[in-house]
């Protein structure tokens, strides 16, 4: 099977798309919406999370199986990390931070604690 249409690419990919619009209906109202009434700011986050939901539960739907559950939530927060760090740096214009790093190698133990022996 080609590496780029195997369940586990194909999950990191849509996993990757749904944390990118969930990143910005969590945060992106903090920039964009900072004038309007809270309640404006969710109803319009929640029609964001709408799409990462078409994307995210069929993603989990293709990678459960593949991965277990532990593996496959791992898997999601790398994702969130690596989308969130540039979302804040150059979206919301926020300083990189060395924390940053620090989270990322939090994660990267993760990662070969819920993997080993995989």
């Amino acid at each position: 099977m080609d590496k780029i249409s195997s369940p586990l690419m194909i999950t990191a990919l849509m996993l990757a798309v749904s944390n990118l619009f969930m990143t910005f209906a969590w945060y992106g109202h903090l920039k964009n919406l900072s004038g309007s009434p809270w309640y404006v700011a969710a109803l319009i986050s929640w029609g964001i999370a709408l799409f990462e939901y078409l994307v995210q539960v069929p993603a989990n739907r293709i990678g459960y199986g593949p991965l277990n559950l532990g593996q496959l939530k791992i898997l999601q927060e790398v994702i969130a990390l690596t989308v969130f760090v540039p979302f804040a740096v150059l979206y919301m214009n926020q300083p990189f931070k060395t924390d940053y790093i620090y989270a990322a190698v939090c994660l990267m133990g993760a990662v070969y604690f819920i993997f080993r022996g995989a």
